[in-house]
């Protein structure tokens, strides 16, 4: 199915900018995806903040929360977002906490569900308002790592080594993700295909990952909303709730 894509893919900016969050914000659904924990580039105290500065109902990992399964690389403060994660699943807190599964932390099924008590899911649909939702990591719309396996390997192996020998300010791994990402036009081609994908499913607006740029668009009847990550300066998240949808920075 070929979508017609409004206004010449209507991107538009992130509508909030943080700086920091001094109150309480109530929402229906905070999403998050890219955290990729383990690595240096990886904010999870701002993440933590974040978290704690909102009342939700439901929140939405979106994938690629972990980067590697060597828990052996997290710091102290990865694992001190972990407990925070993990107690938001007491049952008296009364919070959906829905993983959804990326291309980083697809081998994590059984560890999120002992560890974390979270199970892991493919995809995941719900409704708001009469609107129904729809959210996926975004890489089965990546076909780059699907037809190039082997180079995708590489430069992920290349990627992580310069960031363990670079600097605190990690300028070469950050302008090399972002160089890799334009190149390949990633972030217009996983919106492109997510819509199309969304609009056979008769699904009103979908929410991805991977790309790690905060995008929102509207193909047709589509709305796309792309997370962005936890990964660069500034950090992005996605609010559901009596303003609609939202697309957050925090720097």
């Amino acid at each position: 199915m070929k979508l017609e894509v409004s206004q010449q893919l209507a991107f538009t900016v992130p509508s909030r900018i943080f700086a920091g969050l001094a109150s309480e914000d109530e929402v229906d659904t905070l999403i998050v995806s890219d955290v990729h924990l383990g690595t240096d580039l990886c904010r999870p105290d701002a993440l933590l903040t974040v978290l704690k500065s909102h009342t939700f109902r439901r929140l939405i990992l979106l994938g690629d929360i972990f980067d590697t399964l060597d828990f052996q690389r997290l710091p102290r403060a990865h694992w001190h977002l972990l407990a925070y994660l993990r107690a938001l699943c007491d049952p008296e807190q009364r919070i959906e906490v829905v993983w959804v599964e990326g291309n980083h932390d697809h081998l994590l099924s059984r560890v999120t569900r002992s560890f974390l008590g979270i199970p892991i899911h493919k995809r995941y649909e719900w409704m708001f308002r009469g609107q129904r939702f729809l959210a996926l990591h975004g890489h089965q719309f990546d076909t780059f790592i699907h037809r190039h396996p082997i180079i995708t390997k590489v430069a992920c192996w290349v990627y992580e080594t310069i960031q363990r020998h670079e600097g605190r300010e990690h300028r070469y791994s950050r302008a090399l993700k972002h160089k890799s990402k334009g190149w390949l036009r990633m972030s217009e081609a996983v919106a492109t295909r997510a819509a199309s994908y969304a609009a056979r499913r008769e699904v009103d607006t979908i929410f991805c990952g991977h790309t790690h740029r905060p995008l929102s668009a509207t193909f047709g009847a589509v709305t796309y909303h792309n997370t962005g990550c936890w990964t660069d300066t500034p950090a992005s998240f996605i609010t559901i709730g009596a303003r609609g949808v939202e697309v957050h920075e925090y720097h």
